[in-house]
């Protein structure tokens, strides 16, 4: 093997794992956050956990992925730590997928419809259809599954260079000698755990075995322990996803590393005791991508039919590593509770990232909408401690801003499909007008505070007209919250008619309160309250009015809010002007 072949299998381990990256996030985005759901949701039984992880694992291709995913749904507080073991057990027999797909290479035949079963064979194909998909379709969905076409046709060709650059390695005695040396159990599961390790993914270390196997140095004694090492070196991922998680988050990863330490102590013990009374003979054969791929799935299946029974061991032993305080912790509070949901190792997973984005987001807005509407509770009658609510919802819906905008920016520098880029502009443009309307929210329980302290009150018709602007802003809030939670086109068209009503009670409310003051009927005092409460009133109508452009702009691929609104606004719409006279009848200052 010359410096010419070893740049060649540099250049195929490359393809490879970019192959596999590329297959991975292919198959994560086609489930737009499926799987993630399927994993948050069906973990009632053991069985079924175990089910559910080696699904998963096996369409995504990635344990560590599952593992990474589901310590974040522990931290999140989404699922509870026994819920897991299940789920790492099957992500382990479900990572085995891969080791068979690859292990298909290994198909030799004169046949011309069994050699087309060889990936090889097949993968230029899929490359071709994947690279036509990816210039001539514009859906997202379409693009998704060209990603997967061509990240599984990278993976095979890169397998495929891999291979034909270390053949020549067959004869070379320096490099049989140092496999050889592997067929220790113990210097073969080292090498197994480091390598994995390395490139954290059990799947390509495997991969890379089995691209190993065309120098015929490896034999089944080397690469035994070396495919129990990698089970070990698979767990790094998952613990260092840990780092900076809750304790029953780096309990999970800890769970990982047991599972895998446990069984793979278990099954060396087992196998090589056996093997020292009655010698396998497949030991010293030479070892096949098949054979890799069937030593692979037996050891976890195996694993796991053996430790599952004692998930709740698995559980203790992480609970004794990392043990509970003397204090008890504080409990958590339900904002701290929800923003958890904006894990970073979600964003591994963008699709399920942007749906608790979004979950997140819907929060913040009926936050805002209960701030506003205790806010106008107080106009008619003052309570402090409704004031005090106003003002802890007022800094929560701050702080759900500032998280929900640096995590999004972080994803935003995600592979998103075109839906959850829309959906990332939307949250992104509407979550600073929820902000403002609990500040405004914040002013109304002011100008409430000014009129109880001073003793002040508005007259009887004052009051009247106040309650019709007030429902009016109630309602407004309520409909545009409805649309941007079910992302409701139709009901988000009904916004800015609603909002120009709302600008003209204010008009109408304003000269009548100068009538008033004319005839000596209000105070000039009285007269700066009001106009400030309707001032706040007509800000949050028009962030109201924001929010719901933004959705139909957003969706409708408009990007200028000022010509949208003109268009809307034009003389010969009369669905736009039929709705203004609608809501101008429902909501008329009393005479």
């Amino acid at each position: 093997m010359d410096f010419f072949d070893f740049l060649t299998m540099l250049g195929g381990l490359a393809l490879f794992l970019y192959g596999m990256s590329l297959l991975g996030e292919g198959l994560s985005n086609a489930s737009g956050g499926r799987l993630e759901r399927i994993l948050e949701k069906l973990t009632d039984s053991p069985l079924k956990a175990v089910l559910v992880g080696a699904g998963v694992t096996a369409v995504i291709q990635s344990s560590s992925a599952t593992t990474v995913m589901v310590v974040g749904f522990v931290n999140s507080g989404i699922m509870k730590l026994q819920q897991t073991v299940g789920i790492i057990m099957g992500a382990n027999i479900g990572t085995t997928m891969t080791s068979w797909i690859l292990g298909l290479s290994g198909i030799n035949s004169s046949s011309f419809f069994i050699r087309m079963f060889k990936p090889t064979s097949f993968s230029p194909v899929l490359a071709l259809v994947g690279v036509g998909i990816l210039m001539f379709s514009k859906k997202a969905s379409q693009k998704n599954i060209a990603a997967i076409l061509l990240g599984f046709a990278v993976l095979m060709f890169g397998m495929d260079t891999m291979s034909t650059a270390v053949k020549p390695l067959a004869g070379v005695p320096g490099f049989t000698g140092i496999l050889t040396r592997f067929s220790h159990p113990l210097l073969g599961m080292l090498a197994g755990t480091i390598l994995t390790a390395i490139i954290q993914s059990s799947s390509a270390s495997v991969g890379i075995l089995q691209a190993l196997c065309v120098t015929g140095a490896i034999s089944f004694a080397s690469a035994v322990p070396i495919i129990l090492g990698q089970n070990i070196g698979t767990c790094v991922t998952a613990l260092l996803s840990g780092i900076g998680a809750s304790k029953n988050a780096k309990r999970t990863a800890l769970v990982h590393l047991y599972f895998n330490l446990i069984g793979t102590a278990l099954f060396m013990m087992v196998f090589y005791g056996l093997n020292a009374f009655f010698r396998f003979p497949f030991l010293q054969e030479t070892a096949t991508p098949f054979g890799i791929a069937t030593v692979h799935s037996t050891f976890n299946i195996t694993a796991t039919l053996f430790l599952l029974p004692f998930s709740k061991v698995l559980t203790r032993l992480a609970c004794l590593t990392i043990p509970e305080r003397d204090k008890p912790e504080t409990q958590v509070s339900a904002q701290s509770r929800i923003l958890n949901f904006l894990d970073p190792r979600f964003l591994e997973t963008p699709s399920y990232a942007m749906e608790q984005s979004r979950n997140v987001a819907v929060t913040m807005a009926e936050l805002a909408a209960e701030s506003m509407n205790l806010a106008l509770d107080l106009l008619s009658g003052y309570q402090a401690e409704k004031a005090e609510r106003v003002r802890k919802l007022e800094a929560m819906v701050d702080q759900f801003e500032d998280a929900l905008g640096s995590y999004l920016v972080k994803l935003s520098a995600r592979s998103l499909s075109g839906h959850d880029s829309h959906a990332l502009s939307i949250i992104l443009h509407c979550i600073g007008d929820f902000e403002r309307i609990s500040d405004h929210a914040l002013n109304v329980v002011e100008a409430a505070e000014e009129m109880h302290t001073k003793g002040l009150s508005f007259s009887e018709k004052a009051q009247k007209e106040l309650a019709v602007f007030i429902q009016a802003v109630r309602d407004i809030l309520k409909l545009t919250v409805q649309s941007f939670h079910q992302e409701d086109l139709a009901l988000a068209r009904q916004v800015e008619p609603f909002e120009e009503v709302i600008d003209g009670l204010n008009l109408d409310m304003k000269q009548r309160h100068i009538k008033r003051l004319r005839k000596g009927k209000c105070t000039i005092e009285m007269g700066f309250i009001l106009a400030d409460i309707m001032t706040n009133f007509e800000r949050v109508s028009d962030h109201c009015s924001n929010i719901a452009v933004c959705l139909l702009e957003i969706n409708e691929n408009e990007f200028d809010t000022h010509a949208y609104l003109d268009r809307l606004k034009q003389e010969d719409n009369l669905d736009f002007k039929g709705k203004v006279m609608a809501y101008g009848e429902r909501y008329q200052l009393p005479r």
